[in-house]
């Protein structure tokens, strides 16, 4: 938030200061994303629905934030993670499964190592809740671009593993 001041002077030598609040664009847009996000959620929606008019590919953020440098500077704001726990919300009132009707349903398959499975399968189970919860719930969330393993030459790689080796604690005793 931005603030603007106007100083004046009267002709009688009397100062008077004024302040009045200025909001980015993006701020703007941000407003605009959490007040027809709290519209649609008044109406309680299935989540899957809301999910798709909000946050889906020609959905009302999308829309708003066109550009991924747009949407991440959104994902940040706390009218996302509001919009956020409305998703949560809806998903707690309506249970998991989407009605079919309203919002047809896929299914994935995603090749992962056992180590990660298991270990999805205790999270699971310490928050009593199913893997495909967790699952959809980890999905719905917004990850850095860094989260993602990139494409790179073997020069990038390299540098990149030198990083990561100089971060490391030496554990010898010198």
């Amino acid at each position: 938030m931005e603030f603007s001041f106007d100083t004046r002077i009267s002709q009688d030598g009397e100062a008077a200061i004024s302040v009045s609040q200025q909001t980015s664009p993006m701020a703007e847009r941000a407003a605009e994303a959490f007040r027809r996000a709290a519209d649609l959620f008044v109406s309680q929606p299935e989540w899957g629905a809301f999910h798709r008019e909000m946050l889906g590919v020609g959905g009302v953020i999308r829309q708003l934030f066109p550009s991924a440098e747009e949407m991440k500077a959104f994902e940040q704001s706390k009218e996302y993670g509001r919009l956020q726990q409305m998703v949560v919300q809806l998903r707690a009132k309506r249970g998991e499964q989407p009605d079919e009707s309203l919002e047809p349903t896929r299914v994935i398959t995603v090749r992962l190592p056992k180590s990660l499975h298991e270990a999805l399968k205790t999270e699971a189970d310490d928050l009593a809740t199913s893997m495909n919860k967790l699952c959809i719930s980890k999905l719905l969330q917004a990850i850095e671009e860094s989260a993602i393993p990139q494409k790179s030459s073997a020069e990038e790689r390299a540098k990149q593993m030198a990083e990561l080796q100089a971060a490391i604690p030496s554990t010898s005793g010198e």
